[in-house]
Protein backbone atom coordinates (compact mmCIF):
# COMPACT_ATOMS: atom_id res chain seq x y z
CA UNK A 1 0.00 0.00 0.00
CA UNK A 2 2.89 2.37 0.83
CA UNK A 3 5.63 2.74 -1.54
CA UNK A 4 8.22 5.21 -3.19
CA UNK A 5 5.78 6.85 -5.49
CA UNK A 6 3.71 7.74 -2.21
CA UNK A 7 3.70 11.22 -1.08
CA UNK A 8 5.46 11.95 2.55
CA UNK A 9 2.47 13.25 3.51
CA UNK A 10 0.04 10.51 2.32
CA UNK A 11 2.63 8.33 4.04
CA UNK A 12 2.25 9.87 7.78
CA UNK A 13 -0.87 9.46 7.39
CA UNK A 14 -1.35 6.18 6.16
CA UNK A 15 0.73 5.26 9.21
CA UNK A 16 -1.64 6.86 11.61
CA UNK A 17 -4.09 5.22 10.02
CA UNK A 18 -2.63 1.54 9.92
CA UNK A 19 -0.91 2.01 13.26
CA UNK A 20 -1.96 -1.28 15.24
CA UNK A 21 -3.65 0.81 18.07
CA UNK A 22 -5.38 3.00 15.84
CA UNK A 23 -7.02 0.02 14.45
CA UNK A 24 -7.40 -1.70 17.40
CA UNK A 25 -9.79 1.03 18.68
CA UNK A 26 -11.72 1.55 15.59
CA UNK A 27 -12.70 -2.10 15.61
CA UNK A 28 -13.79 -1.96 19.20
CA UNK A 29 -15.96 0.70 18.55
CA UNK A 30 -17.18 -1.39 15.88
CA UNK A 31 -17.82 -4.15 17.96
CA UNK A 32 -19.56 -1.56 20.51
CA UNK A 33 -21.62 -0.21 17.87
CA UNK A 34 -22.82 -3.93 17.13
CA UNK A 35 -23.69 -4.24 20.83
CA UNK A 36 -25.33 -0.94 21.06
CA UNK A 37 -27.51 -1.83 17.63
CA UNK A 38 -27.99 -5.74 19.82
CA UNK A 39 -29.54 -3.55 22.83
CA UNK A 40 -26.64 -3.21 24.90
CA UNK A 41 -24.61 -0.26 26.02
CA UNK A 42 -24.96 2.73 24.02
CA UNK A 43 -21.48 3.83 22.23
CA UNK A 44 -22.57 7.15 20.86
CA UNK A 45 -20.17 8.60 23.78
CA UNK A 46 -16.80 6.18 22.88
CA UNK A 47 -14.36 8.59 21.73
CA UNK A 48 -14.74 11.08 24.54
CA UNK A 49 -14.17 8.75 27.30
CA UNK A 50 -10.87 9.76 27.52
CA UNK A 51 -9.81 7.74 31.05
CA UNK A 52 -11.64 4.69 29.17
CA UNK A 53 -9.12 5.03 26.20
CA UNK A 54 -6.20 5.14 28.36
CA UNK A 55 -7.53 1.85 29.94
CA UNK A 56 -7.51 0.27 26.63
CA UNK A 57 -4.38 1.84 25.18
CA UNK A 58 -2.32 0.81 28.12
CA UNK A 59 -4.04 -2.92 28.26
CA UNK A 60 -3.17 -2.94 24.59
CA UNK A 61 0.33 -2.05 24.91
CA UNK A 62 1.04 -4.03 27.79
CA UNK A 63 -0.36 -7.06 26.23
CA UNK A 64 1.33 -6.53 22.77
CA UNK A 65 4.55 -6.57 24.88
CA UNK A 66 4.04 -10.10 27.12
CA UNK A 67 3.06 -11.83 23.59
CA UNK A 68 5.07 -13.89 21.90
CA UNK A 69 6.43 -12.71 18.52
CA UNK A 70 4.71 -13.95 15.71
CA UNK A 71 1.42 -13.41 12.96
CA UNK A 72 -1.15 -13.21 15.20
CA UNK A 73 0.47 -10.92 18.01
CA UNK A 74 -1.31 -7.94 17.05
CA UNK A 75 -4.91 -9.72 17.22
CA UNK A 76 -3.82 -11.70 20.51
CA UNK A 77 -3.12 -8.47 22.18
CA UNK A 78 -6.44 -7.91 22.09
CA UNK A 79 -8.06 -10.91 22.99
CA UNK A 80 -8.56 -10.17 26.93
CA UNK A 81 -9.90 -6.68 26.56
CA UNK A 82 -12.31 -8.04 23.93
CA UNK A 83 -13.26 -10.56 26.69
CA UNK A 84 -13.78 -8.12 29.28
CA UNK A 85 -16.00 -6.23 26.73
CA UNK A 86 -17.73 -8.99 25.60
CA UNK A 87 -18.25 -11.01 29.34
CA UNK A 88 -19.89 -7.01 30.59
CA UNK A 89 -22.05 -6.99 27.20
CA UNK A 90 -23.94 -10.77 27.68
CA UNK A 91 -24.05 -9.85 31.45
CA UNK A 92 -26.26 -7.04 30.72
CA UNK A 93 -28.43 -8.38 27.68
CA UNK A 94 -29.30 -10.93 29.43
CA UNK A 95 -29.58 -9.74 33.26
CA UNK A 96 -30.32 -5.94 32.34
CA UNK A 97 -28.02 -4.37 34.51
CA UNK A 98 -24.25 -3.67 34.65
CA UNK A 99 -22.03 -6.32 35.59
CA UNK A 100 -19.50 -5.26 38.84
CA UNK A 101 -16.65 -6.64 39.40
CA UNK A 102 -17.76 -8.42 42.63
CA UNK A 103 -20.11 -10.45 39.95
CA UNK A 104 -17.08 -12.45 39.48
CA UNK A 105 -17.89 -14.61 42.64
CA UNK A 106 -21.05 -15.18 40.36
CA UNK A 107 -19.89 -16.39 37.75
CA UNK A 108 -20.06 -20.06 38.42
CA UNK A 109 -23.88 -20.06 39.29
CA UNK A 110 -24.73 -17.91 36.13
CA UNK A 111 -22.72 -20.21 33.40
CA UNK A 112 -24.60 -23.08 35.10
CA UNK A 113 -28.32 -21.43 34.23
CA UNK A 114 -26.59 -19.17 31.07
CA UNK A 115 -29.17 -19.33 27.92
CA UNK A 116 -27.52 -22.00 25.24
CA UNK A 117 -27.06 -19.33 22.51
CA UNK A 118 -25.13 -17.11 25.34
CA UNK A 119 -23.15 -20.27 26.36
CA UNK A 120 -22.02 -20.89 22.99
CA UNK A 121 -20.93 -17.29 22.62
CA UNK A 122 -18.77 -17.45 25.53
CA UNK A 123 -16.98 -21.03 24.61
CA UNK A 124 -16.58 -19.89 21.12
CA UNK A 125 -15.60 -15.89 21.81
CA UNK A 126 -14.44 -16.24 25.63
CA UNK A 127 -13.03 -19.47 26.65
CA UNK A 128 -11.59 -20.41 23.53
CA UNK A 129 -9.38 -17.13 22.67
CA UNK A 130 -8.57 -16.72 25.93
CA UNK A 131 -6.49 -19.73 25.99
CA UNK A 132 -5.05 -19.12 22.88
CA UNK A 133 -3.89 -15.65 24.65
CA UNK A 134 -2.47 -17.58 27.14
CA UNK A 135 -0.34 -20.13 25.23
CA UNK A 136 0.75 -17.39 23.62
CA UNK A 137 2.22 -15.40 26.67
CA UNK A 138 6.42 -15.24 26.94
CA UNK A 139 6.58 -16.49 30.09
CA UNK A 140 10.50 -16.25 30.26
CA UNK A 141 10.44 -12.34 30.31
CA UNK A 142 9.01 -12.37 33.80
CA UNK A 143 10.66 -8.96 34.57
CA UNK A 144 7.91 -7.24 31.49
CA UNK A 145 4.81 -9.17 32.73
CA UNK A 146 5.19 -8.06 36.44
CA UNK A 147 6.73 -4.61 35.34
CA UNK A 148 4.19 -4.39 32.83
CA UNK A 149 1.15 -5.19 35.73
CA UNK A 150 2.61 -3.36 37.86
CA UNK A 151 0.17 0.08 37.21
CA UNK A 152 -2.51 -1.80 37.44
CA UNK A 153 -1.62 -3.51 40.13
CA UNK A 154 -1.10 0.13 42.21
CA UNK A 155 -4.75 0.85 40.98
CA UNK A 156 -6.24 -2.40 42.89
CA UNK A 157 -4.27 -0.98 45.96
CA UNK A 158 -5.43 2.34 45.75
CA UNK A 159 -8.77 1.55 44.96
CA UNK A 160 -8.62 -1.00 48.24
CA UNK A 161 -6.88 1.44 50.53
CA UNK A 162 -8.45 4.61 49.32
CA UNK A 163 -11.37 4.06 47.14
CA UNK A 164 -12.34 7.97 47.92
CA UNK A 165 -9.33 9.03 45.73
CA UNK A 166 -10.64 7.18 42.81
CA UNK A 167 -13.97 7.82 43.01
CA UNK A 168 -13.25 11.30 43.66
CA UNK A 169 -10.95 11.63 40.72
CA UNK A 170 -14.00 10.20 38.06
CA UNK A 171 -16.32 12.43 39.81
CA UNK A 172 -13.64 15.38 38.71
CA UNK A 173 -12.13 14.29 35.61
CA UNK A 174 -14.61 11.64 34.25
CA UNK A 175 -18.04 12.55 31.73
CA UNK A 176 -20.51 12.66 35.39
CA UNK A 177 -22.08 10.06 36.96
CA UNK A 178 -25.99 9.63 36.39
CA UNK A 179 -26.90 8.79 39.70
CA UNK A 180 -30.57 6.90 38.49
CA UNK A 181 -28.79 5.02 36.07
CA UNK A 182 -25.90 2.74 36.16
CA UNK A 183 -25.72 1.78 32.37
CA UNK A 184 -26.16 5.93 31.66
CA UNK A 185 -22.73 6.07 33.32
CA UNK A 186 -21.00 3.37 31.40
CA UNK A 187 -22.22 4.95 28.11
CA UNK A 188 -20.66 8.55 29.65
CA UNK A 189 -17.32 6.51 30.97
CA UNK A 190 -16.76 3.30 29.76
CA UNK A 191 -16.78 0.32 30.58
CA UNK A 192 -13.88 -0.89 32.45
CA UNK A 193 -13.78 3.06 34.24
CA UNK A 194 -17.15 1.96 36.18
CA UNK A 195 -15.87 -1.19 36.60
CA UNK A 196 -13.46 -0.07 38.63
CA UNK A 197 -15.26 2.86 40.03
CA UNK A 198 -18.40 0.60 41.48
CA UNK A 199 -15.82 -1.34 43.25
CA UNK A 200 -14.27 1.78 44.85
CA UNK A 201 -17.68 2.66 45.80
CA UNK A 202 -18.70 -0.96 47.16
CA UNK A 203 -15.27 -0.73 49.21
CA UNK A 204 -16.24 2.82 50.46
CA UNK A 205 -19.86 1.06 51.59
CA UNK A 206 -17.85 -1.35 53.48
CA UNK A 207 -16.18 0.70 55.28
CA UNK A 208 -19.54 3.14 55.82
CA UNK A 209 -21.24 -0.37 57.91
CA UNK A 210 -18.76 0.38 60.34
CA UNK A 211 -20.45 2.93 62.38
CA UNK A 212 -23.50 0.38 62.22
CA UNK A 213 -21.66 -2.37 63.93
CA UNK A 214 -23.01 -2.28 67.48
CA UNK A 215 -24.36 -6.01 68.31
CA UNK A 216 -25.84 -5.45 71.36
CA UNK A 217 -27.91 -2.25 70.68
CA UNK A 218 -28.74 -4.51 67.27
CA UNK A 219 -30.29 -7.46 69.55
CA UNK A 220 -32.20 -4.99 71.98
CA UNK A 221 -33.59 -3.57 69.20
CA UNK A 222 -35.26 -6.38 67.42
CA UNK A 223 -36.05 -7.89 71.15
CA UNK A 224 -38.18 -4.63 71.58
CA UNK A 225 -39.71 -5.10 68.63
CA UNK A 226 -40.75 -8.69 68.62
CA UNK A 227 -42.32 -7.84 72.05
CA UNK A 228 -44.62 -5.49 70.35
CA UNK A 229 -45.31 -7.81 68.00
CA UNK A 230 -46.28 -10.52 70.55
CA UNK A 231 -48.79 -8.78 72.12
CA UNK A 232 -51.10 -8.34 69.17
CA UNK A 233 -50.08 -11.52 67.15
CA UNK A 234 -52.92 -13.83 66.00
CA UNK A 235 -50.13 -16.61 65.58
CA UNK A 236 -51.58 -17.64 61.89
CA UNK A 237 -49.39 -19.44 59.66
CA UNK A 238 -47.84 -17.72 56.30
CA UNK A 239 -47.03 -19.49 53.51
CA UNK A 240 -44.54 -17.33 51.38
CA UNK A 241 -43.73 -18.37 47.90
CA UNK A 242 -41.43 -16.85 45.39
CA UNK A 243 -41.60 -18.01 41.91
CA UNK A 244 -39.12 -18.60 39.55
CA UNK A 245 -39.70 -16.60 36.41
CA UNK A 246 -43.18 -16.70 36.42
CA UNK A 247 -44.18 -14.54 33.83
CA UNK A 248 -48.17 -14.28 32.24
CA UNK A 249 -47.91 -13.52 29.05
CA UNK A 250 -50.84 -11.49 28.80
CA UNK A 251 -49.09 -8.76 29.91
CA UNK A 252 -47.55 -8.32 26.71
CA UNK A 253 -50.32 -5.81 24.75
CA UNK A 254 -48.87 -6.68 21.24
CA UNK A 255 -48.85 -10.24 21.87
CA UNK A 256 -51.79 -12.57 20.96
CA UNK A 257 -52.52 -16.09 21.58
CA UNK A 258 -54.17 -19.56 20.40
CA UNK A 259 -55.80 -19.33 23.94
CA UNK A 260 -55.98 -17.91 27.39
CA UNK A 261 -52.07 -18.87 28.90
CA UNK A 262 -53.55 -18.97 31.83
CA UNK A 263 -55.24 -22.13 33.14
CA UNK A 264 -59.19 -21.98 33.79
CA UNK A 265 -58.73 -23.35 38.00
CA UNK A 266 -56.35 -20.24 38.10
CA UNK A 267 -58.68 -17.70 36.49
CA UNK A 268 -61.19 -19.08 38.82
CA UNK A 269 -59.74 -18.77 41.83
CA UNK A 270 -58.17 -15.22 41.87
CA UNK A 271 -60.12 -13.75 38.29
CA UNK A 272 -59.01 -10.29 38.59
CA UNK A 273 -57.69 -10.20 41.77
CA UNK A 274 -53.63 -10.37 40.77
CA UNK A 275 -51.42 -7.43 42.00
CA UNK A 276 -48.00 -6.23 41.15
CA UNK A 277 -44.99 -6.03 43.06
CA UNK A 278 -41.43 -4.22 42.13
CA UNK A 279 -39.24 -6.10 41.22
CA UNK A 280 -34.92 -4.65 42.32
CA UNK A 281 -33.90 -7.15 39.56
CA UNK A 282 -34.30 -7.77 35.46
CA UNK A 283 -33.96 -11.35 34.25
CA UNK A 284 -31.70 -12.87 37.16
CA UNK A 285 -30.38 -12.83 40.06
CA UNK A 286 -33.32 -14.99 42.14
CA UNK A 287 -31.13 -14.14 45.50
CA UNK A 288 -31.71 -10.32 45.10
CA UNK A 289 -35.56 -10.25 45.20
CA UNK A 290 -35.49 -12.82 47.75
CA UNK A 291 -33.59 -10.50 49.93
CA UNK A 292 -35.84 -8.10 49.18
CA UNK A 293 -38.81 -9.97 49.87
CA UNK A 294 -37.72 -11.55 53.13
CA UNK A 295 -35.64 -8.94 54.91
CA UNK A 296 -37.57 -5.64 53.94
CA UNK A 297 -35.07 -3.32 52.93
CA UNK A 298 -33.93 -2.62 48.97
CA UNK A 299 -31.14 -4.93 47.64
CA UNK A 300 -28.55 -1.51 46.91
CA UNK A 301 -25.92 -3.82 45.80
CA UNK A 302 -23.69 -1.81 48.33
CA UNK A 303 -21.17 -4.31 49.44
CA UNK A 304 -22.28 -6.81 46.74
CA UNK A 305 -23.63 -7.63 43.39
CA UNK A 306 -26.09 -9.80 45.28
CA UNK A 307 -26.22 -9.63 48.77
CA UNK A 308 -26.52 -13.02 49.78
CA UNK A 309 -23.31 -13.46 49.47
CA UNK A 310 -22.28 -11.09 52.20
CA UNK A 311 -24.18 -13.22 54.72
CA UNK A 312 -21.93 -15.42 57.26
CA UNK A 313 -24.63 -17.44 58.32
CA UNK A 314 -24.73 -15.30 61.91
CA UNK A 315 -28.35 -13.69 63.14
CA UNK A 316 -29.37 -10.59 61.02
CA UNK A 317 -32.88 -11.08 61.90
CA UNK A 318 -35.06 -10.30 58.87
CA UNK A 319 -38.64 -11.60 58.56
CA UNK A 320 -38.25 -15.25 59.61
CA UNK A 321 -35.66 -14.30 62.61
CA UNK A 322 -38.21 -12.03 64.17
CA UNK A 323 -40.73 -14.14 63.51
CA UNK A 324 -38.30 -16.87 65.41
CA UNK A 325 -38.35 -14.79 68.56
CA UNK A 326 -42.11 -15.21 68.68
CA UNK A 327 -42.45 -19.06 68.29
CA UNK A 328 -43.11 -19.66 64.68
CA UNK A 329 -41.59 -22.59 63.03
CA UNK A 330 -39.43 -20.72 60.35
CA UNK A 331 -39.02 -23.36 57.30
CA UNK A 332 -37.34 -22.49 53.81
CA UNK A 333 -37.47 -24.75 51.17
CA UNK A 334 -35.48 -23.73 47.82
CA UNK A 335 -35.95 -26.20 44.97
CA UNK A 336 -32.05 -25.97 43.46
CA UNK A 337 -29.23 -26.39 44.37
CA UNK A 338 -27.78 -25.18 47.85
CA UNK A 339 -24.63 -23.77 45.81
CA UNK A 340 -26.18 -21.11 44.14
CA UNK A 341 -25.90 -17.66 45.90
CA UNK A 342 -24.63 -18.69 49.56
CA UNK A 343 -27.91 -19.75 50.33
CA UNK A 344 -27.78 -21.93 53.43
CA UNK A 345 -25.42 -19.52 55.15
CA UNK A 346 -28.08 -16.58 53.68
CA UNK A 347 -30.75 -18.79 54.91
CA UNK A 348 -29.44 -18.94 57.94
CA UNK A 349 -28.60 -15.30 58.78
CA UNK A 350 -32.13 -14.36 57.95
CA UNK A 351 -33.13 -16.61 60.60
CA UNK A 352 -34.86 -19.94 59.06
CA UNK A 353 -34.89 -22.46 61.88
CA UNK A 354 -35.16 -25.52 59.10
CA UNK A 355 -33.47 -25.29 55.43
CA UNK A 356 -34.33 -28.05 53.22
CA UNK A 357 -32.88 -28.72 49.52
CA UNK A 358 -33.78 -31.54 46.78
CA UNK A 359 -31.31 -34.17 47.95
CA UNK A 360 -30.29 -34.96 45.06
CA UNK A 361 -28.42 -31.29 45.06
CA UNK A 362 -27.60 -31.77 48.62
CA UNK A 363 -26.42 -34.90 49.31
CA UNK A 364 -28.49 -35.23 52.68
CA UNK A 365 -31.39 -37.40 53.75
CA UNK A 366 -32.76 -35.55 56.40
CA UNK A 367 -35.12 -33.24 53.49
CA UNK A 368 -38.05 -33.87 52.62
CA UNK A 369 -37.76 -32.77 49.20
CA UNK A 370 -37.07 -35.00 45.85
CA UNK A 371 -36.79 -33.50 42.17
CA UNK A 372 -38.51 -36.08 40.36
CA UNK A 373 -37.77 -36.71 36.87
CA UNK A 374 -35.80 -33.18 35.30
CA UNK A 375 -33.97 -35.23 32.73
CA UNK A 376 -35.63 -33.09 30.04
CA UNK A 377 -36.88 -29.79 31.08
CA UNK A 378 -33.86 -29.55 33.99
CA UNK A 379 -35.50 -27.59 36.73
CA UNK A 380 -37.88 -29.36 39.14
CA UNK A 381 -41.55 -28.74 38.31
CA UNK A 382 -43.12 -26.53 40.40
CA UNK A 383 -46.37 -28.88 41.03
CA UNK A 384 -43.45 -31.58 42.56
CA UNK A 385 -42.80 -28.90 44.81
CA UNK A 386 -46.07 -27.85 45.87
CA UNK A 387 -47.03 -31.93 46.19
CA UNK A 388 -44.35 -32.46 49.00
CA UNK A 389 -44.88 -28.96 50.39
CA UNK A 390 -48.32 -29.76 50.89
CA UNK A 391 -47.64 -33.35 52.45
CA UNK A 392 -45.19 -31.17 54.92
CA UNK A 393 -47.46 -28.65 56.07
CA UNK A 394 -50.05 -31.34 56.46
CA UNK A 395 -48.05 -33.52 58.77
CA UNK A 396 -46.98 -30.36 60.93
CA UNK A 397 -50.68 -29.43 61.39
CA UNK A 398 -51.40 -32.89 62.26
CA UNK A 399 -48.63 -33.08 64.43
CA UNK A 400 -50.38 -31.02 67.49
CA UNK A 401 -47.75 -28.68 67.25
CA UNK A 402 -48.40 -24.88 69.02
CA UNK A 403 -45.98 -23.08 66.88
CA UNK A 404 -47.33 -21.26 64.06
CA UNK A 405 -45.64 -22.22 60.38
CA UNK A 406 -43.86 -19.04 58.28
CA UNK A 407 -43.49 -21.37 55.10
CA UNK A 408 -41.27 -20.30 53.02
CA UNK A 409 -40.42 -21.94 49.20
CA UNK A 410 -38.17 -20.66 46.43
CA UNK A 411 -39.43 -22.30 43.44
CA UNK A 412 -36.97 -23.18 39.89
CA UNK A 413 -38.83 -24.15 37.11
CA UNK A 414 -39.72 -21.23 34.42
CA UNK A 415 -35.89 -20.49 34.32
CA UNK A 416 -34.60 -19.82 30.84
CA UNK A 417 -34.57 -21.90 28.50
CA UNK A 418 -37.97 -22.45 29.31
CA UNK A 419 -37.64 -26.16 28.26
CA UNK A 420 -41.22 -28.25 28.22
CA UNK A 421 -41.21 -31.77 28.37
CA UNK A 422 -43.39 -33.27 25.42
CA UNK A 423 -45.18 -35.91 27.02
CA UNK A 424 -45.96 -34.81 30.59
CA UNK A 425 -45.93 -30.92 29.37
CA UNK A 426 -46.95 -31.07 25.27
CA UNK A 427 -47.61 -26.94 24.00
CA UNK A 428 -51.06 -26.09 24.30
CA UNK A 429 -51.28 -23.21 22.99
CA UNK A 430 -49.10 -20.55 20.16
CA UNK A 431 -47.93 -17.00 20.41
CA UNK A 432 -50.11 -15.78 17.39
CA UNK A 433 -48.62 -12.66 16.91
CA UNK A 434 -45.08 -11.63 18.39
CA UNK A 435 -41.67 -10.57 17.93
CA UNK A 436 -40.26 -14.13 17.40
CA UNK A 437 -39.00 -14.40 20.41
CA UNK A 438 -38.89 -18.76 20.89
CA UNK A 439 -38.50 -18.52 24.35
CA UNK A 440 -41.49 -16.51 24.78
CA UNK A 441 -43.85 -19.44 23.17
CA UNK A 442 -42.04 -21.86 25.60
CA UNK A 443 -43.03 -19.41 28.72
CA UNK A 444 -46.24 -19.03 27.63
CA UNK A 445 -47.05 -22.97 27.32
CA UNK A 446 -45.10 -22.95 30.62
CA UNK A 447 -47.39 -20.12 31.97
CA UNK A 448 -50.29 -22.87 31.41
CA UNK A 449 -49.28 -25.34 33.59
CA UNK A 450 -47.73 -23.15 36.29
CA UNK A 451 -51.45 -21.50 36.74
CA UNK A 452 -52.84 -25.15 36.73
CA UNK A 453 -50.38 -25.73 39.86
CA UNK A 454 -50.65 -22.53 41.74
CA UNK A 455 -54.29 -23.30 41.80
CA UNK A 456 -54.05 -27.03 43.07
CA UNK A 457 -51.66 -25.92 45.53
CA UNK A 458 -53.52 -23.05 46.58
CA UNK A 459 -56.70 -24.61 46.87
CA UNK A 460 -55.46 -27.45 48.65
CA UNK A 461 -53.98 -25.16 51.28
CA UNK A 462 -57.52 -22.85 51.67
CA UNK A 463 -58.84 -26.49 52.46
CA UNK A 464 -56.16 -27.56 54.76
CA UNK A 465 -54.84 -23.96 56.54
CA UNK A 466 -57.97 -21.57 55.37
CA UNK A 467 -57.33 -19.13 58.14
CA UNK A 468 -53.76 -18.13 56.89
CA UNK A 469 -51.96 -16.05 54.91
CA UNK A 470 -50.62 -17.09 51.36
CA UNK A 471 -48.28 -14.74 49.26
CA UNK A 472 -47.31 -15.75 45.84
CA UNK A 473 -44.82 -13.14 44.05
CA UNK A 474 -42.61 -13.74 40.90
CA UNK A 475 -38.81 -13.00 41.72
CA UNK A 476 -38.77 -11.19 38.42
CA UNK A 477 -39.49 -11.59 34.97
CA UNK A 478 -37.31 -13.85 32.67
CA UNK A 479 -34.77 -12.28 29.80
CA UNK A 480 -36.32 -14.47 26.98
CA UNK A 481 -34.62 -14.55 24.18
CA UNK A 482 -33.98 -10.99 22.76
CA UNK A 483 -33.67 -9.94 27.32
CA UNK A 484 -35.13 -6.02 27.39
CA UNK A 485 -35.68 -5.88 23.49
CA UNK A 486 -38.67 -8.19 23.65
CA UNK A 487 -40.46 -6.55 26.35
CA UNK A 488 -40.46 -3.49 24.58
CA UNK A 489 -40.81 -4.27 21.10
CA UNK A 490 -43.91 -6.41 22.70
CA UNK A 491 -45.60 -3.43 24.98
CA UNK A 492 -45.47 -5.32 28.11
CA UNK A 493 -47.78 -3.23 30.56
CA UNK A 494 -47.37 -0.65 28.03
CA UNK A 495 -44.28 0.08 27.93
CA UNK A 496 -44.73 2.31 31.22
CA UNK A 497 -41.47 3.28 32.86
CA UNK A 498 -39.71 -0.02 34.69
CA UNK A 499 -42.43 -1.90 33.05
CA UNK A 500 -39.81 -5.24 33.31
CA UNK A 501 -39.94 -5.03 36.85
CA UNK A 502 -43.10 -5.26 37.30
CA UNK A 503 -44.03 -9.09 38.57
CA UNK A 504 -47.40 -10.72 39.20
CA UNK A 505 -48.36 -10.66 43.29
CA UNK A 506 -50.57 -12.67 44.61
CA UNK A 507 -52.42 -12.92 48.03
CA UNK A 508 -55.05 -14.71 49.80
CA UNK A 509 -55.91 -13.58 53.09
CA UNK A 510 -58.37 -16.05 55.68
CA UNK A 511 -59.06 -17.92 52.39
CA UNK A 512 -59.76 -14.76 49.97
CA UNK A 513 -57.68 -13.54 47.23
CA UNK A 514 -56.97 -9.93 48.16
CA UNK A 515 -55.59 -7.00 45.92
CA UNK A 516 -53.37 -3.69 47.26
CA UNK A 517 -51.90 -1.12 44.84
CA UNK A 518 -48.56 -1.88 43.39
CA UNK A 519 -45.84 -2.73 46.28
CA UNK A 520 -41.88 -3.05 46.13
CA UNK A 521 -40.81 -6.52 46.93
CA UNK A 522 -39.23 -5.28 50.35
CA UNK A 523 -42.93 -4.16 51.03
CA UNK A 524 -44.00 -7.79 51.80
CA UNK A 525 -42.62 -8.48 54.93
CA UNK A 526 -44.89 -5.59 56.26
CA UNK A 527 -48.04 -7.34 54.78
CA UNK A 528 -47.03 -10.38 56.98
CA UNK A 529 -46.48 -8.47 60.14
CA UNK A 530 -49.61 -6.63 59.43
CA UNK A 531 -51.69 -9.62 58.57
CA UNK A 532 -50.42 -11.67 61.74
CA UNK A 533 -51.18 -8.63 63.95
CA UNK A 534 -54.53 -7.99 62.76
CA UNK A 535 -53.65 -4.82 61.19
CA UNK A 536 -52.15 -3.21 64.59
CA UNK A 537 -48.59 -3.37 63.00
CA UNK A 538 -49.48 -0.72 60.16
CA UNK A 539 -51.73 1.32 62.73
CA UNK A 540 -48.18 1.91 65.22
CA UNK A 541 -46.33 2.35 62.30
CA UNK A 542 -45.97 3.68 58.17
CA UNK A 543 -46.38 0.68 55.98
CA UNK A 544 -45.39 1.69 51.91
CA UNK A 545 -47.96 -0.89 50.58
CA UNK A 546 -50.83 1.28 52.27
CA UNK A 547 -49.95 4.45 51.94
CA UNK A 548 -51.31 6.38 48.85
CA UNK A 549 -47.98 8.86 48.66
CA UNK A 550 -44.71 7.16 49.95
CA UNK A 551 -41.22 7.33 49.59
CA UNK A 552 -40.36 5.80 46.17
CA UNK A 553 -36.26 7.02 46.94
CA UNK A 554 -34.66 3.49 47.25
CA UNK A 555 -31.96 5.11 48.82
CA UNK A 556 -34.11 6.73 51.56
CA UNK A 557 -33.99 2.88 53.21
CA UNK A 558 -29.85 3.10 53.20
CA UNK A 559 -29.78 3.28 57.09
CA UNK A 560 -32.12 0.57 57.31
CA UNK A 561 -29.66 -1.36 54.75
CA UNK A 562 -26.64 -0.66 56.25
CA UNK A 563 -27.83 -2.06 60.10
CA UNK A 564 -29.31 -5.11 58.56
CA UNK A 565 -25.91 -5.95 56.64
CA UNK A 566 -23.51 -5.14 58.47
CA UNK A 567 -24.69 -7.69 61.08
CA UNK A 568 -25.45 -9.76 58.00
CA UNK A 569 -21.79 -9.72 57.89
CA UNK A 570 -20.11 -10.36 61.06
Amino acid sequence: MIDASTSPRVRRVLRILLNRHVVFLLVLYLYALAMDYRGGIQSHAFFSQWIELLFLLYFYSYFYRILQPGRWRTVLAAVPIFVGYLIQDIYFLVYGKVFHLIAVLELPELLQVIPLGYGVIMVVFVILPMTLFLLAVNYRRYKTVLLGALPVGMLIGLIMVSPSAYTDFINRAGNGIVQYSDAKSVESNGRYTMLFYREAERQNALAATLPYHNRVSYEQAIAARANRLQKNANHKNVHLIVLESFLDPRLFELARFSKDPAHPDFEKLFGKNLGFSVSPVFGGASAQAEFEVLCGVPALDQLSSVEFNVFTGTPAYCLPGVLGKIGYRTIASNAYKPSFFNAPLAYQGIGFAEVYFPREYSGVSNTYLSTGDVQTEHFMFDEVLFDQNLAFVKKHLQSGSHAPLFNYMMTIYGHTPHTLDPVRRPEVLQVLSGNGDAELQRAANQFYYRTRAIAHYVNALIRMDRNSLIILVSDHVPPLQYGPDTYHELHYLGNAENADYLNRLMIIENGHPVVYRTMRHFDIPDVVLNFITGGKHCREQSCGFLQKERNLNRWAFLDRYYTLMAHAAE
